[in-house]
């Protein structure tokens, strides 16, 4: 008897062993450190500042003020975004610097006289800027967790801004594909309105001397002075409402992440006014009871149980999530076990539940795929997670020529008029409405990951609405099926919100046999629009505690470290 329990705890030890080893590293692998960014150039900016003795939160404010030069698309000093942080303690926390309302906004100023939506007001020039937030977030970064001095943060992303980036394939096209949009927007004469190949190289000497500004004064150096008083008058001359006032308003804010378990795993995501720790927190609830990982990778089964979990957790998230700061939102119902067991009660492996049938009925939110994300883990253990945004592809492509940067078009965040859609044909609700001072809702969803007490994965995505399913797919794409880091950030995904009822998928990804099965249960499978679905941006931590990346192949993205 004692033999065979000896044999039993030897396989098992093996088995174990065995599926460990067998997850064999595909990404870039380092020992000590590494930043995951859209772009080479704030990779090697972050991965430096580590190396000149900074932590992850020097490295935090290097990448995304790099981004602002490297990768204009999304990159910004003219949005906002969220971070959540793990420090080698196990200390977690997070920041919000979400874009917000200006004081003059109000909750029907995208209404015409009949209370119809006007096109594009939300969406483009002056008016559909919010109040930018990346500025206030970085320094307040700094100021309480920085190492360096912000001079030797800054000067090599001042030296960038003036010796130039050179264009990349996939840059060339989208600001070949955008030009008009610049042009319209902002007249003839405009940086962008020329074409650029590439292979050229793009110059921000204006940028440089507003980062050189922000490096002198800090905060103050955008919020107030020089900076704010241009952005001010530059945003009021195209029709918008932000003022001196409202930029020297504005401030970030520290908040506490959403941290559940999902068996062996802590996840810890941003809270609202992003939605992406509670609709995450509520898909892997549903999904706990079930064995996913014999299901199989991207298998019917797999691909049938996250859809429905996903569709009753993007329900509950259009209707009740907003800025807790102007709305109650019921956490404890949203997060509770037999609530959640309640919401799964009519699921069946047998059929599609009708979102129709899914309440909470009539609302939907939709937001633009091009945000950005990066990942940090230093050589102390610390770990960043922040995901950035201009929300559309460079912004309200409103270009302030004296500073160096597009502004956001945030404001079309905001619910226009709930239960009229958006500009991507989806629907907001009350809890989402514009008020002065508001942050709009989100789904950039940056997130930490720790198992067995230890750091595990650090990672975030761009990608609007589908940013939850990405980071969640991804997470089960590492935990439950043994994929490589990169090999996971690599994987086709696939994407349900609820409404429209209907399931996206990455081309190329899935077999015709599974759709035809899915299909065949009742699933409407949206066969035309198949874009693909994030740019993932991850770090996993290995047994031996050095870390592998992954970078995703559908951007410029880029890994780097020592």
């Amino acid at each position: 008897m004692r033999k065979l329990l000896y044999v039993f705890i030897v396989v098992l030890i093996f088995t174990n062993c065995k599926q460990e080893e067998a997850t064999v590293p595909t990404g870039l692998v380092t020992e000590k450190a590494m930043v995951v960014s859209a772009r080479e150039e704030a990779s090697k900016i972050g991965t430096e500042i580590i190396k000149k003795g900074g932590n992850a939160f020097d490295a935090m404010v290097a990448t995304e003020l790099s981004l602002a030069v490297a990768y204009p698309f999304a990159g910004n000093l003219g949005g906002g975004g969220f971070m959540v942080y793990r420090k080698n303690n196990g200390e977690v926390g997070a920041l919000d610097y979400r874009e917000k309302a200006p004081l003059a906004a109000h909750k029907d100023m995208y209404l015409d006289s009949l209370g119809n939506v006007i096109p594009k007001m939300s969406t483009s020039g002056g008016t559909a800027s919010g109040v930018p937030g990346t500025v206030a977030g970085v320094m307040a970064v700094h100021e309480k967790f920085g190492k360096l001095p912000l001079n030797d943060i800054m000067e090599p992303i001042i030296a960038l801004a003036k010796k130039g980036v050179v264009v990349t394939k996939k840059q060339a096209k989208r600001l070949k594909g955008t030009r008009n949009r610049f042009i319209e927007v902002n007249g003839e004469s405009t940086k962008f309105g020329q074409l650029f190949k590439e292979g050229d190289t793009i110059k921000y000497p204006e940028l440089a001397k507003t980062l050189e500004i922000i490096m002198t004064e800090g905060k103050d150096g955008f919020y107030k002075g020089e900076v704010a008083q241009k952005l001010a008058t530059y945003i009021q001359e195209h029709g918008g409402l932000i003022t001196e006032e409202d930029m020297a308003k504005y401030e970030a804010k520290w908040r506490d992440p959403i941290v559940f378990d999902y068996k062996e795993l802590k996840i810890i995501s941003m809270s609202p006014p992003s939605s992406g720790g509670v609709t995450m927190n509520q898909i892997f609830k549903m999904m706990e009871p079930y064995d996913v990982a014999k299901f199989g990778h991207n298998s019917a089964q797999t691909v049938h149980l996250f859809t429905e979990a996903s569709r009753r957790a993007y329900a509950d998230r259009n209707y009740y999530l907003g800025d807790p700061d102007f709305v109650d939102i019921p956490y404890d119902m949203l997060l509770n076990d037999k609530y959640l067991k309640d919401r799964m009660s009519n699921f069946s492996f047998d059929k599609a539940t009708l979102s129709s049938e899914v309440s909470h009925g009539d609302v939907q939110i939709y937001e633009s795929m091009e945000t950005t994300h990066y990942s940090i883990v230093d050589n102390e253990g610390n770990a960043v997670s922040a995901t950035t945004t201009l929300n559309g592809g460079y912004g309200s492509k409103l270009y302030i020529e004296e500073l160096g940067f597009f502004m956001n078009n945030e404001m079309d965040d905001f619910s226009s008029k709930p239960g009229v859609s958006n500009m991507f044909g989806l629907i907001g609700a009350e809890a989402n409405s514009i008020a002065p001072e508001k942050r709009m809702l989100s789904s950039m969803s940056p997130t930490i990951v720790e198992k067995d007490d230890k750091l595990y994965m650090v990672v975030g995505t761009p990608g609007g609405s589908t940013i939850i399913t990405a980071v969640a797919q991804t997470i089960l794409d590492v935990y439950e099926f043994n994929l490589s880091m990169q090999d996971a950030v690599n994987a086709p995904r696939f994407h349900h919100q609820w409404l429209p009822d209907q399931i996206i998928f990455e081309p190329d990804g899935f077999s015709s046999d599974l759709i035809e099965g899915l299909k065949s249960k009742g699933y409407i499978i949206n066969e035309k629009r198949t874009p693909i679905i994030g740019k993932v941006d991850a770090i996993r931590v290995l047994s031996n505690g050095h870390l592998e990346g992954g970078a995703d192949k559908r951007g410029d993205d880029s890994a780097f470290g020592f």
